[in-house]
């Protein structure tokens, strides 16, 4: 799960700029993992609630792919990244205030995510859908199309419907289109597997006085060696960071060495379990929902506001991390965040559970760093904000 090509990630995102990390002692081990919640099996369609009660001016707009899609990953890796170009057919301003992601083939789709375009920007998916075979085109860590997007929605494994609080949305204004970004992971796939996934949007009058929502992300490194005793050719870090940019473009490996340069500026990285980045917010705002995204190695997930401060504020704490628990959470309380304040996101994998999961343990050990496949690994912190204005 990316939001933006690897420049524009690392110096566009509200929440992110120049940050530094260190590796620490991990928390204690979390429960052995079991099939239900360390597997990429164990979510389904069938398993999530239904939609709640339309609210006061709302509606529903439902988008599916015209036809199923069948993923196939390139340059012999086991994941594919597909955008797909989605038109609400919205001829008034509106707002997003919730959405459900409809996974139609459960046990390929890793996450979604939604972005709005521009018309400049739709005409310019639209020319690179035309071109490419076939429904879509790829589109690893982005969506392929130039200046930044608006992250409107997403869904990961355990997520059901979104709902935005009340009196919130994500705006969007008369003719917006989205791109349907879906991450496939093929690694248990079935030769024929194919998808034909949509999402339920909920849209409301773009009269109504809503305040406007943005998606901010922060990011830290990943740099998790080898489980003890382990050997093998992707052991090397440099061979590693070689393979990620062998099976998701040059983009891909620039995001491993930006991290460090921006995480760990003038140092070597520093591998270890636990890893961290501070980041000055570039801008102010109150965060209503969040979330953390890691894949099968992930332990646990934090983000902070000012720690070890007075005005030490806790965004989200997940001290044992479920990959297929990742739903968009509303804070228990909100959390204001000022210009300047620090963001700290810290993050423990485990390279012992490639040993665990069916999904791992008969792939080659190596040294995991930040990367687009569910092999691979990330620490992201998702978060709904209200900007101030």
């Amino acid at each position: 799960m990316r939001a933006t090509r690897t420049a524009a990630a690392l110096t566009a995102v509200l929440l992110l700029a120049a940050c530094a990390s260190k590796t620490e002692t991990p928390p204690p081990a979390a429960p052995p993992p079991t099939a239900a919640t360390s597997t990429h099996a164990g979510h389904s369609v069938a398993s999530a609630a239904p939609p709640a009660p339309l609210r006061a001016g709302e509606r529903f707009v439902d988008l599916a792919l015209p036809q199923p899609y069948k993923p196939a990953a390139p340059h012999g890796g086991t994941d594919e990244y597909r955008c797909f170009l989605v038109d609400p057919k919205l001829t008034e301003g509106a707002f997003l205030t919730g959405s459900k992601f409809l996974p139609q083939n459960a046990a390929i789709v890793h996450h979604a995510i939604f972005y709005r375009l521009s018309p400049e920007q739709a005409r310019s998916a639209a020319r690179e859908d035309a071109a490419t075979p076939g429904e879509g085109w790829t589109c690893f860590g982005d969506t392929g199309v130039q200046g930044e997007t608006a992250w409107v929605a997403h869904w990961a494994p355990g997520a059901g419907e979104t709902l935005m609080p009340a009196g919130f949305g994500f705006e969007m204004p008369p003719g917006s289109k989205l791109v349907m970004q879906v991450h496939y992971n093929l690694l248990g796939a079935k030769g024929g597997d194919t998808d034909r996934s949509g999402i339920r949007m909920r849209i409301a009058d773009g009269k109504a006085p809503l305040t406007p929502l943005e998606t901010a992300l922060a990011f830290a490194p990943i740099e998790l060696p080898c489980e003890p005793g382990a050997t093998g050719p992707l052991c090397d870090r440099a061979a590693a960071v070689a393979d990620v940019g062998k099976r998701f473009g040059a983009d891909s490996a620039e995001m491993v060495s930006g991290l460090q340069a921006m995480c760990n500026p003038g140092h070597a990285p520093v591998p270890g379990t636990t890893q961290r980045c501070d980041q000055p917010a570039r801008g102010a705002g109150t965060v209503y929902m969040a979330a953390g995204h890691m894949h099968l190695l992930g332990r646990s997930i934090k983000v902070e506001i000012n720690p070890g401060t007075p005005r030490a504020q806790t965004v989200i704490d997940v001290p044992a991390y479920d990959f297929d628990d990742q739903a968009l959470a509303p804070l228990p309380k909100p959390v204001t965040v000022e210009r300047g304040d620090t963001v700290r996101v810290t993050c423990t994998h485990d390279a012992a559970l490639r040993q665990q999961l069916p999904q791992l343990k008969t792939l080659p050990p190596r040294y995991v760093v930040w990367g687009e496949g569910t092999s691979d690994e990330m620490c992201l912190g998702v978060m709904v904000i209200a900007p101030k204005r």
